[in-house]
């Protein structure tokens, strides 16, 4: 875990959930992390709870539809600390319904945070890293699309396209930046309360209240993918509750 202290990390959607977990955690373990997310109140609160315990935080409001969004948060990172070492695209959202239901707002929401948000942060981020010649993307994904299932149409594509665009950017790369996904499955966080289709949230909620594991276990596969020597990159991770099928 050596290899962490002094990172700096930079963090989307990390107002709450998993992403606030993963702040937390870096936090901990030595790195600086730099946050964004829309909600700047929840931003301010957790940067001044990881300082008080003894952590380096700051934080910008970040909305990922934005690309100039993403540029100004990883400009943070590089202006107040020098550099930046670490992204993790978490911003993510989900809406489910049956794809005949043509939710095209919905389809709109998903594709412009889940896929547009990942693409703009590597894009604000990569000229970062081939400048150092070094640096790490984080994509913080989802089991769905590795099971393909029923009103997860659209939302298990977007995920998968970040697949795809993340193992096309990982043969690219000459070794200099590395690139990890992560794949949460059932996680307790406020994740269903965005879903409008009623059904869908009560389902996801009766789920992540069975069986949904704790936020920090992510964060710890964030930790552990981030804390590996330069020359060793994680590949993808799935990580879910060992009842989820």
């Amino acid at each position: 875990m050596e290899n962490i202290t002094g990172k700096v990390v930079a963090v989307t959607g990390s107002s709450a959930g998993i992403g606030r977990a993963i702040a937390i955690k870096l936090a901990e373990k030595g790195a600086t992390v730099v946050l964004g997310a829309r909600n700047i109140g929840k931003l301010e609160e957790l940067v001044a709870e990881i300082k008080e315990s003894g952590g380096e935080a700051s934080c910008i409001e970040t909305d990922v539809k934005h690309k100039a969004d993403l540029v100004r948060l990883v400009n943070t990172a590089v202006e107040r600390y020098g550099r930046l070492d670490v992204l993790v695209n978490n911003a993510g959202v989900s809406q489910l319904s049956r794809i005949e239901e043509l939710d095209t707002d919905g389809w709109e929401d998903m594709i412009d945070i889940n896929l547009k948000g990942v693409l703009y942060g590597m894009a604000a981020a990569i000229p970062i890293f081939r400048q150092q010649q070094s640096g790490h993307i984080v994509n913080i994904i989802s089991t769905s699309g590795l099971k393909i299932v029923p009103m997860q149409g659209v939302y298990a594509g977007t995920k998968n396209a970040v697949r795809t665009i993340a193992e096309a950017f990982r043969q690219e790369s000459d070794g200099s930046m590395r690139i990890t996904g992560i794949s949460p499955g059932f996680v307790k966080t406020d994740f269903a309360e965005n879903i409008k289709n009623e059904a869908m949230k009560t389902m996801v909620r009766k789920g992540m209240e069975q069986m949904g594991i704790d936020p920090v276990a992510i964060a710890n596969a964030v930790v552990y993918a981030v804390s590996q020597p330069d020359d060793v990159e994680i590949g993808d991770i799935v990580i879910r509750p060992s009842k989820q099928n």
